[in-house]
């Protein structure tokens, strides 16, 4: 299900995608974390944007400040902590908003929920 779940995100989100052939369509958000292991980058394809965000140990992450490319909400459009693929339902109960405090060189930042051994791509909330 996890598989079917990421190829439907995936397809669905022109950001993680459209400018794989350009340098502009990938940017490190944070890569220097290296006592938390958790790891972001920024995703752009023409108007749309995705961010994704790892936590490579077993221990969850409360409250950690996350730079944004854009202050407003952000959908949580894939957790692989889900319990649909077994995990224990940890995340950020569907997104989070984002203020205009800069962070990680980002114009904005949000407060997140990394759950352990976990993947998020996050995407701004539209409409």
């Amino acid at each position: 299900r996890f598989m079917e779940d990421l190829g439907r995100v995936y397809l669905s989100t022109p950001a993680l995608w459209f400018a794989d052939h350009d340098a502009s369509g990938f940017a490190w958000i944070d890569a220097s974390d290296v006592e938390a292991s958790v790891y972001s980058w920024v995703r752009r394809g023409g108007s749309d944007v995705a961010v994704v965000v790892l936590n490579l140990t077993p221990v969850p992450r409360h409250g950690y400040r996350l730079g944004l490319p854009l202050a407003g909400r952000w959908v949580e459009s894939l957790n692989s902590d889900s319990e649909h693929y077994g995990g224990s339902n940890l995340g950020n109960l569907g997104g989070v908003i984002a203020s205009d405090e800069p962070w990680h060189g980002q114009p904005a930042s949000a407060l997140l929920t990394l759950p352990p051994l976990s993947g998020l791509i996050l995407r701004p909330h539209v409409g």
